[in-house]
């Protein structure tokens, strides 16, 4: 109920500003008549003139892209007219980004330079609207696909944290969290295609569950950020993208195999995806498995073998008026609980159920090879389902996503009961993001929106470490930019407030946790600026408010846990 009625108030905003409303009842609501709805045009070798086959054109604001045929031709249909940023790449070249006005243009070229060095990049993290890298204030590091796996890792947040300022904390291969210059948990905001992560993010004993296989690009955003992402983004942002659509008029598809020694992981990955006249599709899925680790102190490290499974797909349709996208997913990881008891040799031992009796025995080779995990061990789950628009209203835009997650987390440490969950946690989201974003004039890029979320949890094992609770997040927020020739300024301003129902819970007679009642309201803002000083030096200044509420942990806990 809270978020219709959120929506229909700011609908009722937008029609209560003059400005807003003169310009939605002057223009109409989709593209008009004279705009275009195609581009076409050539990329070649800017020295020899060569056409370049295969190299990628992406306009990141409209989700759609193509490729260039043999003669180095690439084609749009069914897009909508407007200034949209280009992003031009081909294997060997650098990277070309340009503004162009659909509008206006129904043809441009394009023409690149030999380098095997990227020195420029689209991010969407952090800024209303796709911004070249190097013109944001703030600082952003893009991770590519074939980047994440130069090097052997074991899970996503494994390979992110060789980047410069992020490292992570880990109880195990399958199990990372990411830390940003120092700061993590509820302090790191994860979004993934646009929908914020969801888990318990509070806890050290799961990470964050992404299928790892199907990222396409990471985004890290290093500072606070809760200008567009609200509470929790205090330290920064790492936003994954798994969705990209292939080009118009293809069906690709892709197979991944991974084998590591050490612990024996294989993995595997399988998608296929097409676009056609606008109407694009996808499905994957990926398979992993690991045995325990070994290291030279331990040689191998019992139970911290994995495996997980994960699958989804997506639909949409990309037309003059905008695009309409739906994807759905499905995670599913089973983690064994790494807990050190050795013998008097010295030797991991194992926990075993000897006729009713719960008993210790030496772990042997067999169960240090095998891939599913013991007792204790946990199995997490996360399902999700969301939708991202982008409409045209004149030249302006209006882009809205609405996602549902749920996060299931069960711990089972009973060797004589193995399917008792000793912890159940059942965490219900609802995330939601409404921008209007103004067409761009005089250099000038504003947009103002709306977002946040309603979470539900609930206890369903035989113990609870946190209590039930309701949670409703909602934030307002202005952001503007403005590009003088080398120089980029950009600024904003934000409104928070988040209501928290904790429940009453006991345990044997006891009151384990009390009911309670909490609001948190918070205004945040940034301003900053990038001024390209050289083609290869680039300076930028920012100064940033963040906002963390308390987590429910931090207002609930009550004695220890011994888990």
């Amino acid at each position: 109920m809270k978020f219709v009625l959120l929506i229909i108030v700011f609908i009722a905003g937008f029609a209560a500003n003059p400005l807003i409303a003169q310009n939605l009842n002057n223009t109409p609501v989709v593209a008009s008549a004279t705009a275009r709805s195609s581009l076409t045009g050539k990329i070649t070798d800017i020295v020899t003139g060569e056409a370049l086959a295969g190299a990628s054109v992406y306009l990141p604001d409209l989700r759609t892209g193509a490729t260039t045929n043999a003669q180095g031709i690439y084609s749009f249909k069914n897009i909508p007219g407007g200034k949209h940023l280009v992003e031009v790449s081909f294997t060997g070249y650098a990277p070309l980004i340009e503004s162009i006005n659909l509008s206006a243009i129904g043809q441009k070229d394009f023409a690149l330079t030999r380098s095997y060095v990227e020195n420029e990049a689209v991010t969407v993290t952090g800024v209303s609207a796709a911004t070249s890298v190097k013109r944001t204030p703030v600082p952003v590091n893009i991770v590519k696909k074939d980047e994440l796996f130069r090097a052997a890792s074991t899970n996503l947040i494994d390979a992110l944290s060789r980047t410069p300022g992020v490292s992570q904390v880990s109880t195990g291969p399958a199990v990372s969290k990411p830390f940003i210059r120092g700061l993590g948990y509820n302090r790191v905001v994860i979004v993934n295609d646009g929908i914020r992560q969801e888990g318990q993010q509070w806890g050290d004993e799961h990470g964050i569950e992404i299928d790892e296989y199907n990222v396409s690009k990471a985004e890290i955003l290093k500072g606070p950020a809760s200008l567009m992402y609200g509470s929790d983004a205090l330290a920064g942002v790492v936003n994954i993208i798994s969705i990209v659509p292939v080009a118009e008029g293809t069906i690709k598809g892709n197979l991944f195999s991974n084998y590591q020694s050490n612990n024996r992981l294989r993995g595997f990955h399988a998608d296929l995806g097409g676009n056609q006249n606008g109407f694009i599709w996808g499905a994957y899925g990926s398979y992993k498995a690991a045995a325990d680790y070994k290291n030279k102190y331990d040689g191998y490290v019992f139970n911290s073998k994995f495996n997980e499974k994960a699958f989804g797909g997506y639909l949409g349709l990309n037309r003059q008026w905008g695009y309409t996208h739906v994807y759905a997913s499905m995670f599913d990881q089973h983690v064994g609980l790494v807990e050190g008891d050795r013998n008097e040799a010295g030797r991991f031992i194992k926990p075993v159920d000897l006729d009713g009796v719960a008993e210790e025995e030496e772990a042997t080779h067999d169960d240090f090879t095998s891939t599913d995990p013991f007792i204790p061990r946990q199995r997490i789950r996360h399902f999700k389902v969301a939708t991202d628009n982008s409409f045209r209203l004149g030249d302006d835009r209006l882009t809205f996503t609405l996602g549902f997650q749920r996060n299931q987390r069960e711990e089972f440490g009973n060797v004589l009961d193995p399917k008792e969950q000793e912890l159940y946690f059942d965490l219900k989201t609802i995330n939601y993001n409404l921008q209007y974003h103004f067409a761009e004039k005089n250099h000038w890029k504003t947009s103002i929106g709306v977002n946040g979320m309603q979470q539900n949890n609930q206890n369903k094992g035989e113990e609870a470490l946190i209590p039930e609770y309701d949670l409703f997040d909602v934030g307002a927020f202005i952001y503007t930019q403005k590009e003088i020739n080398k120089l980029t300024l950009s600024g904003g301003l934000r409104y928070d407030h988040r209501s928290l129902n904790s429940k009453e819970l006991g345990e044997d007679g006891d009151l384990k946790f009390e009911q309670f009642k909490r609001k948190f309201d918070n205004v945040s803002g940034s301003i900053g600026l990038s001024y390209r000083a050289t083609k290869d030096l680039t300076l930028k200044f920012n100064m940033a408010r963040g906002f963390r509420a308390p987590s429910i942990p931090e207002l609930a806990s009550n004695g220890a846990h011994e888990g």
